[in-house]
């Protein structure tokens, strides 16, 4: 072997050593996360402030990588040929061919990618400078072939650089945490509760807030003891008051100025003016998005409303913990009853009450029943069935097999829901 042989091998492995570093780099910048490079600059690391400079000309930096990328495998092809070629004859071209494919896709492309695909935030740091350097190295040439690909792009009709996004940036956003879900690097109260975050904007008041049947309310007529009784009584803080009718709300009593009041008078509730303790009430219409009604809870500084139809009459209410409750799921303290209406049955199968939520439901069981058109389990078997069943009747849908076990009037009261096995899907 001479001395140009040697200095020709030597000039191949520098090359390959090259390409190994263009192909890591590019996987690694592609792959690193955007969020972790902000907030590394943020707390002042300048490698990080380089990366998020060099994906910010995304194109200039692709154009490098690849003309790095294929100016030293070029290269070291054609050394690697004519070493053979004087080492073997015409067969050298064929063992350059094989030797050189073998070599530049273990060492040069699959080793360095794998590398970076499982530290892509690391190695980004690492390369960034490096590829400052290139990026300016190559600037000029990578600039006259950005615009020869823009003008042959728009010659045949592909408009660089118009937004064609798929999906929202919200499903998107979905997707990555779905995805490091299965991959395990996100658990599942942390993926619920970005869900939860998402789907506030989706929600309007009627989807989460407590029905007008299921909500504990006192006349205002009633004696001051009774009502005292009646909020002694309640595991609520917040009571309406109503007069005439139910659907008549006046005022909203607090448990703590109740307490005061009765303080005062040395604990003589007749003595209590129940009308001079009264809050004026907040209505809110039940077509409110819930991150609307929570901007609004945050800058009137009070947890409670009370949720009226587009005729004004009240169709319920909604606190804070009700919304909250959609992020990070039940909020239960002391004097709550553990999803009360649901009860487990030794055979699989649940009793539920007519009025629980399907979204609470779902969240409680780990179920997905559909609540697009119905809010309550109730109102889900009336959608589906086209009509109001009769006191055993049963249904079979989503999976689930329902069973009318009582009725009032033209109201569902309870239900039983058995799970049904699901079908295997053919391989």
């Amino acid at each position: 072997m001479t001395t140009d042989d040697w200095l020709s091998i030597l000039i191949v492995v520098v090359c390959l050593m090259l390409s190994a570093f263009f192909s890591g780099s590019e996987t690694a910048l592609t792959a690193s996360s955007r969020s972790s490079m902000a907030r590394l600059e943020k707390n002042g690391n300048k490698r990080a402030a380089t990366v998020n400079r060099l994906l910010s000309q995304r194109e200039r930096l692709l154009g490098t990588l690849l003309l790095g990328n294929n100016l030293v495998n070029i290269a070291a092809s054609a050394l690697a040929t004519g070493v053979l070629l004087a080492w073997f004859g015409n067969a050298g071209m064929i063992y350059a061919t094989v030797v050189m494919t073998a070599v530049v896709v273990i060492f040069s492309e699959v080793l360095p990618k794998t590398a970076a695909i499982n530290a892509p935030d690391r190695i980004a740091l690492i390369v960034a400078q490096p590829l400052v350097w290139a990026v300016k190295l190559f600037g000029p040439i990578v600039i006259g072939v950005e615009a020869l690909v823009r003008w042959l792009l728009t010659f045949i009709g592909i408009k660089v650089g118009e937004d064609q996004a798929i999906l929202s940036a919200h499903e998107e956003l979905r997707g990555a945490v779905d995805l490091l879900h299965r991959e395990g690097g996100v658990e599942t109260l942390d993926r619920d509760m970005f869900g939860g975050v998402l789907d506030l904007r989706e929600l309007v008041l009627s989807d989460v807030m407590i029905h007008r049947t299921n909500m504990i309310t006192v006349d205002a007529d009633d004696k001051p003891e009774d009502i005292v009784n009646t909020v002694i009584a309640s595991p609520v803080t917040r009571l309406p008051l109503w007069r005439d009718n139910p659907e008549n709300i006046i005022g909203i009593l607090h448990v703590k100025d109740l307490l005061r009041a009765l303080h005062a008078v040395d604990g003589d509730a007749s003595k209590i003016d129940i009308a001079a303790l009264m809050a004026p009430p907040w209505f809110v219409p039940e077509t409110r998005p819930v991150s609307e009604q929570l901007k609004a809870f945050r800058r009137r500084k009070t947890p409670f409303a009370l949720v009226v139809d587009e005729y004004g009459v009240v169709e319920g209410l909604v606190t804070l913990e009700d919304i909250l409750e959609e992020i990070v799921g039940d909020i239960t303290d002391e004097h709550d009853v553990a999803m009360p209406g649901v009860r487990k049955q030794p055979d699989g199968s649940v009793n539920v009450d007519g009025a629980v939520p399907i979204r609470d439901l779902n969240r409680v069981m780990g179920w997905d029943l559909p609540d697009e058109e119905a809010t309550t389990i109730a109102g889900l078997v009336i959608h589906e069935a086209r009509s109001i069943p009769e006191v055993g009747q049963s249904f079979t849908f989503h999976n689930f097999r329902f069973r009318v076990l009582r009725r009032a009037r033209n109201r569902i009261t309870a239900l039983r829901i058995q799970p049904l096995p699901r079908a295997k899907k053919p391989a």
